[in-house]
């Protein structure tokens, strides 16, 4: 008997044998020994089949024709509906009115003080700089309507946000209700829910403010709900066994506890509140993104730089302002805080009402730095020394070129080439190797929808889009990131760069890349890399730098160079942050290569741009869907660890 065994044991290790991994892909290849020869028996191994699909033009159609018909006697309409445009339509009004009053010297004075109070001197100097910049840029008045629109839609975003983060803190059963919902609100590119925004409420600022806030109310409601379920159990017993009903642990022990969620979420949602400002202005919304869709639309690079600058400053200031505002939770307030504020008060209504007596409501034309013209004059330089004909290395416009035919085409041609069904496979054995059964499951029904929506071989294409702009950004961020984390004064170097970077809205990021590379799927490629690696570059030096620093000591003690200590001591440490990494690098790459159907990336993107632009619901909602089918895929292939189960299934 020992013999035979001994044998055995050698040719199939017990560690080889008893490998989850080595057990999921035989289940794996079992299931599709059975189900690849039917499947291509049935349908073929080619590109989606057209029996498995489904045509959503005729019902989605009739919804359009529905609503246009209804739109004005409806009572739904009138008596829902119109009082909701009208609340909307009254309220930024009024802001924008208000601010109008207060002048250019109060606004400035009153945004001064409030980043002073919560913030402190530096960044109440840096904040009115901010907007004294936006007035020298010839931009007061779309700052001005910019931020009455967001105003309003933050104040909605927040109040929303913070009742669904309420009930789902509160409920288990609402939380696993919401999650889903949220999960959709946040991966659904912004143009894809304009469409029936626009068809509800027609164009103009109703429509602009309620697809704010359906885009920025999300982070909202997810922090709220983390906030309130982290709070110190040991104190809600306490504050429990002192008798306290509900509402008032609620109110006066969970609230409180979740302070700082609760600010970071108001961060957030200020944050993509404003990064909507751009895309709304398709649908009417004005303000500084009117001025840089209208610029980018003429190719005016110019014209859009001097109305992204504003947008970029207010971003900057905003999260700025309020993480400082964060960081101070807690602190104690100085003595004479309330006379402080007694006097600021004073000293900005006399700023306020002294520009008011002296006529200087609206900023001087006389003040006036146009840069329109010098930036414009630039860009044709550019163009015509680095957009092609540069010696031995070759234009802007030859890289996108060979990008294109070396990298995208190949790419694409390859993944729609490929027969359906091994792609369904490869993504069930990319999910399941690293993740659960079920995780594998969602990840195959996500890609069989888009199948079944009928846009397989465009989905496809955004796909190759994606993976391109993701291994670009993944190499370039992770190189970055380790030397930030590997040198103090790199990091404080980059940090103001990608302080910027991440606050750009997404809109701004193709006017270099427009000027630089022309129009197509190269450009796009080029701009989703920009917008991604930031948030790549911050959580992998974040998660070099918390590695154990013992463990590194230990290294260090055994003679381990700084390259042995990085491969063997950091690196497998920081894995869950470099997978955190990986899957925002996947989700923000996703969310502008749709934006670059605009400049010519085509595939999904462009039939969400071309469904809003013709009020085609049918063409622009069964994109978006699939574009959330696309992106929960890719979610649940590169961020799986979060979703283990506990006995690792």
């Amino acid at each position: 008997m020992a013999t035979l065994t001994a044998p055995t044991r050698k040719a199939f290790p017990p560690g080889l044998s008893a490998s989850p991994a080595v057990r999921k892909l035989a289940a794996l290849a079992l299931i599709a020994a059975v189900l690849v020869p039917l499947a291509v028996t049935r349908w073929g191994g080619g590109t989606w089949p057209a029996a498995l699909t489904v045509d959503l033009s005729e019902p989605l159609g009739r919804a359009s024709d529905w609503i246009i018909d209804n739109r004005d006697s409806h009572p739904l309409f009138l008596y829902f509906f119109g009082h909701v445009s009208n609340a909307v339509v009254v309220a930024v009004r009024a802001v924008y009115l208000a601010l109008l009053a207060v002048g250019w010297a109060g606004v400035t004075a009153v945004a001064g003080l409030v980043a002073w109070r919560v913030a402190g001197l530096r960044l109440a100097l840096g904040t009115a700089a901010a907007f004294l910049a936006c007035g020298l840029l010839g931009m007061w008045v779309p700052t001005m309507q910019t931020l009455a629109l967001m105003a309003v839609a933050v104040a909605a975003s927040v109040v929303v946000g913070a009742l669904l983060g309420l009930a789902a803190g509160l409920s288990d059963r609402t939380d696993r209700a919401l999650r889903p919902v949220l999960d959709t609100m946040q991966v659904l590119p912004a143009f894809a829910y304009l469409l029936p925004v626009v068809l509800v409420f027609g164009i103009g600022v109703p429509a602009a403010v309620l697809a704010t806030v359906v885009y920025a109310a999300p982070p909202m409601a997810r922090l709220t709900a983390l906030g309130l379920r982290g709070a110190d159990k040991e104190v809600l017993e306490a504050v429990e066994s002192l008798g306290a009903t509900a509402r008032q642990r609620l109110l006066t022990a969970r609230l409180p506890l979740a302070r700082k969620e609760l600010l970071l979420g108001l961060n957030q949602t200020i944050m993509m509140a404003l990064s909507m400002a751009v895309i709304a202005s398709v649908i009417g919304a004005g303000g500084l993104g009117d001025r840089v869709y209208q610029a980018l639309a003429s190719v005016d690079v110019g014209a859009a730089l001097a109305a992204g600058i504003p947008i970029v400053l207010l971003a900057v200031v905003l999260d700025r302002v309020t993480g400082a505002a964060g960081a101070r939770l807690g602190q104690e307030p100085a003595p004479n805080a309330r006379a402080l504020w007694a006097y600021a008060l004073v000293a900005t209504a006399a700023v306020a009402v002294a520009g008011r007596f002296a006529g200087r409501l609206e900023w001087p034309d006389g003040w006036v730095l146009g840069i329109a013209e010098p930036v414009n004059r630039a860009v044709d330089w550019m163009t015509a020394h680095l957009y092609s004909g540069v010696p031995v290395v070759g234009g802007t416009a030859d890289w996108a070129g060979r990008f294109t035919t070396w990298v995208l085409d190949p790419l694409r041609d390859g993944l729609q080439w490929l027969p359906w069904w091994s792609v369904l496979l490869a993504v069930a054995a990319l999910a399941w190797l690293i993740g659960t059964w079920r995780t594998a499951l969602t990840a195959v029904l996500a890609m069989a929808a888009i199948g079944v929506l009928g846009v397989w071989k465009p989905s496809l294409d955004t796909l190759s889009q994606v993976l391109a702009a993701v291994a670009v950004t993944l190499v370039a961020g992770f190189a970055t990131g380790i030397a930030a984390a590997r040198s103090d004064r790199f990091e404080r170097l980059l940090r103001p760069v990608l302080d910027v970077f991440q606050t750009m809205p997404q809109f701004v990021y193709l006017i270099p890349v427009v000027a630089l590379f022309g129009v197509g799927r190269a450009p796009a490629v080029a701009a989703a890399v920009v917008y991604a690696l930031p948030a790549v570059v911050r959580i992998t030096a974040q998660g070099l730098r918390q590695v154990d620093a013992a463990a590194l000591e230990s290294a260090r003690s055994l003679g381990a160079t700084s390259g042995q200590q990085l491969r063997q001591v950091q690196l497998p440490l920081a894995r869950p942050a470099l997978l955190l990494a990986v899957n925002q690098g996947v989700v923000l790459v996703l969310a502008v290569v749709i934006i670059g159907g605009l400049v010519g990336g085509g595939a999904l993107g462009y039939d969400v741009v071309f469904g809003l632009a013709q009020g085609d619901l049918a063409t622009g909602l069964v994109a978006g869907a699939a574009i959330v089918c696309l992106g929960l895929m890719l979610d649940r292939v590169t961020q799986p660890t979060g979703r283990r189960t506990k006995k690792g299934a």
